[in-house]
């Protein structure tokens, strides 16, 4: 489990990661990433400390158990590669209805390649949003 210091709680702030955050996607899972810019607000600078996730799991992946499943497995891999992300970032991972098949193995290969892929575009565009 994520402690709470690393979590996007607010619809407002996954919405908003969503929106203005870049995006990567695979067969089972999309991963949007948004870098707080240096001329933040105070708020924002405080959350420079960590970065945050958020999971977006909707009723298409499935029934309620498999719904949390999927989420479980994510928010476990996604915990293992915080320190991977750049400080005072937001991550948002929204699962595709074929997570809910996905194994761990293959949940843990697409967010890799989506991470990838998104400090690739980073590095050569800029950390702005």
């Amino acid at each position: 489990m994520l402690p709470t210091r690393y979590r996007l709680r607010r619809p407002a702030e996954l919405r908003s990661t969503m929106r203005r955050g870049r995006r990567a996607g695979g067969a089972t899972l999309v991963v949007c990433l948004r870098i707080a810019p240096a001329d933040a607000s105070p708020a924002a600078v405080s959350s420079r400390a960590a970065p945050r996730a958020g999971f977006v799991v909707g009723r298409a992946v499935g029934p309620a158990v498999v719904r949390n499943r999927v989420r479980r497995r994510l928010r476990h891999l996604l915990a293992a590669r915080l320190g991977e992300l750049p400080a005072g970032s937001q991550v948002v991972v929204r699962a595709l209805p074929p997570a809910a098949s996905a194994g761990s193995a293959e949940l843990a290969a697409d967010l890799d390649r989506a991470l990838r892929r998104l400090g690739a575009r980073l590095d050569s565009v800029g950390a702005g949003c």
